[in-house]
Order: structure tokens, then sequence, then C-alpha cells
């Protein structure tokens, strides 16, 4: 399994808008995106995100690390 990369919340989102995930509301810290065919995310705006959220945010989109980590 490949190492998670460390990022914040502004650089995960330009990395899932990258395959086609649009900002669709902000409430609060957390940005919510969607995506036609697969549901829709929800990514915290913090400095560092969790390894562990990151990792979920990576399934629901429906893409591997090595993708994700390709897209930052």
């Amino acid at each position: 399994m490949a190492e998670l990369p460390k990022c914040s919340g502004d650089e995960a989102i330009r990395a899932f808008e990258r395959p086609g995930y649009q900002k669709r509301r902000q409430k609060g810290s957390h940005v919510f995106m969607k995506r036609e065919v697969r549901r829709s995310i929800s990514v915290p705006l913090h400095k560092s995100l969790a390894k562990d959220t990151l990792r979920s945010l990576i399934r629901d989109a429906g893409i591997t690390v090595e993708e994700f980590t390709e897209l930052l």
C-alpha cells in the first residue's frame, strides 16, 4: 500500500477538482464537493489533514492513493 502524502485541505480540494469534482457549497470549515457519478465528499479546510480522514476521502472519491498522489 502506498504511503499517504501530507497535505492541507486546500491542496486536497485542488487535487479532487482535477478528476471532475466540483465545489458545491461550504459550511464552516468544510467544503462539500460532488461529481456526477460518485456521491459527495466533505473536505475539511485544515492546515494538515489526518491520515485516516484523507484515506477515507480518497476511498469515497473512488480513486487510489497512487492516483491521488499524482493529482497533487
